[in-house]
């Protein structure tokens, strides 16, 4: 496996992102980047982002969580961000990126950790919560599933599935601006471009929709089948915070809702302003909503 990583002046007029690097390496000896910030001895809040974005989007609530006395660990998908990039599309595998992100699960070895996810940052970080139920107090789901491919997606993740295999240049700075509710601001496109000094980067995040299970039989459905075993029965706090502008998701929160044990008689909220990346369109209520969850537990 070829992987490519980018060099680390592209990263040096990212905004409001002062966090310093940590790396360790994966399975087939992959660097992997996340945060890791906030006091060593705060309850620790995992934030893991989904396509086609990094631990940038992340960057407010990251600043704001860590103030409020927590720990917080922000991975970057291998293919994206800071971390290594392996550059053929069949490198990528749903299975693969579990047993990447299990290995760095296993190295940053936390307890009592609260897991904040959206988009991809679902699909794989729901699946770390059910091969490691005793190490989360509890889980906050934004705008993420976990498909089995029993069901058919709808068409706007039909859309974007073939948007994403036949545009020529994919735009990953665009493709953010096109869903999120407000403006970016300055610079704000350009981190989310940083990564990909070329087309020959982003293998992982074109075939990252295509990975997304949408028939039983496709890989990472079966997994996923037996993870929801799991998380029906996972009774600590579990708290859906979907925003309300998200065609992608919408009424997946309801999904959660009734099939986790874990959702009972939580205030579970629809954040009103954000499209599919909340993070970056309200991402003060976000961070409010992690704090109040975790004081609560």
């Amino acid at each position: 496996m070829k992987a490519l990583r980018t060099p680390d002046h592209h990263f040096d007029n990212i905004p409001d992102y002062p966090f310093p690097p940590n790396y360790m390496t994966v399975g087939d000896n992959l660097r992997l980047h996340y945060v890791d910030y906030g006091p060593k001895d705060g309850r620790v809040v995992i934030m893991m982002h989904g396509e086609p974005s990094w631990s940038f989007l992340y960057r407010h609530m990251i600043k704001n969580v860590a103030a409020a006395g927590f720990r917080v660990l922000a991975p970057d998908l291998i293919g994206f961000g800071k971390s290594d990039k392996p550059s053929q599309t069949s490198d990528y595998t749903y299975t693969r990126h579990v047993g990447w992100m299990t290995d760095w699960f296993k190295h940053v070895d936390v307890k009592d950790a609260v897991l904040f996810c959206q988009d991809w940052g679902g699909l794989l970080g729901l699946r770390l919560v059910t091969a490691f139920p005793d190490r989360f107090a509890g889980v906050i789901a934004a705008n993420t599933f976990l498909p089995t491919g029993d069901r058919d997606p709808g068409e706007a993740f039909k859309k974007w599935q073939l948007f994403s295999q036949t545009v020529p240049e994919f735009p990953v700075g665009g493709i953010i601006r096109g869903a999120t509710e407000k403006p970016l601001g300055a610079g704000v496109e350009a981190a989310y471009n940083a990564p990909y000094p070329d087309e020959s980067y982003k293998a992982g995040a074109r075939i990252f929709p295509s990975l997304v299970p949408t028939s039983p039989d496709m890989d990472g459905a079966a997994d996923n089948r037996a993870a929801w075993k799991v998380l029906s029965k996972f009774d600590k706090p579990f708290l859906t915070a979907f925003s309300d502008k998200d065609p992608i998701t919408k009424g997946g929160d309801k999904g959660f809702q009734k099939l986790v044990a874990g959702c009972a008689g939580q205030p579970h909220q629809l954040v009103k302003g954000g499209g599919h990346f909340l993070q970056e369109d309200v991402h003060q209520e976000l961070s409010e909503i992690i704090v109040d969850f975790c004081a609560a537990l």
